[in-house]
């Protein structure tokens, strides 16, 4: 759990050092990721997530600046990608300069009690990538015994960071859930909150719940003491 005095919602910029800035939307272009990139440096942010196309210009403009590179696996389509597609292009991301990976889990195969299959899904990615993977857990979508399995199984299969969702689409983050996963996560295994995050103190409610990190498309408005009107 991070010391609660190094954050404030008194101080919204305070905010910046766990936030992973993402840019995930259809259609981006060049441009849109260099600014990206410039307001993840101007800003202090932890990350710039972006996808896994645009990886490596980003880490190139990234060099030396102190901010990682994120990108995402699975996303948006989650558990669409079979294991073998999985485990090569979480290779190829990382070969291509990230530094982190948020993948998405195949959560009909867990409902359908394929517990093996979906563990060692996860694996393949985190061997593969060589690089922290943060596993999107979509907790929405299991019902209680479910959830607790695939919190077990995520770490069981290596995951450095349990994430409550992929978005705002499946759950909006809340206390809570993360309060749920810090409670379960063993040593050394994180969490990260995602999924509408939009103000510093919502950002604060989350951090203080036990989030290591918070990925949103809105970082500028929380650090700069405003809101926005939609966030990933």
């Amino acid at each position: 759990m991070i010391d609660v005095s190094a954050y404030s919602a008194a101080e919204p910029a305070s905010l910046a050092p766990f936030i992973q800035h993402t840019a995930i939307e259809i259609g981006l272009t060049r441009e849109d990721l260099i600014r990206h990139c410039e307001e993840a440096v101007r800003f202090g942010f932890n990350a710039a997530m972006v996808p896994a196309s645009w990886v490596p210009l980003v880490a190139e403009r990234l060099r030396g600046s102190g901010v990682q590179v994120a990108s995402a696996l699975d996303f948006p389509t989650v558990g669409s990608m079979t294991t073998a597609g999985k485990a090569a292009e979480a290779r190829a991301i990382a070969e291509a300069g990230a530094d982190q990976l948020d993948m998405g889990v195949q959560v009909g195969w867990l409902r359908s009690g394929m517990e093996q299959e979906f563990r060692d899904d996860i694996a393949a990615v985190v061997e593969a990538a060589g690089i922290p993977v943060k596993v999107m857990l979509e907790l929405p979508k299991f019902n209680a015994e479910e959830r607790e399995r695939a919190v077990q199984l995520a770490m069981d299969a290596g995951a450095a960071y349990l994430k409550n969702a992929s978005s705002g689409a499946v759950e909006v983050a809340n206390a809570d859930s993360i309060a749920y996963l810090v409670e379960r996560a063993r040593p050394g295994v994180r969490v990260k909150a995602s999924g509408g995050i939009k103000t510093a103190e919502q950002a604060v409610s989350l951090l203080d719940a036990g989030a290591s990190l918070l990925g949103t498309s809105a970082g500028i408005a929380i650090v700069t003491g405003g809101a926005a009107a939609s966030s990933y």
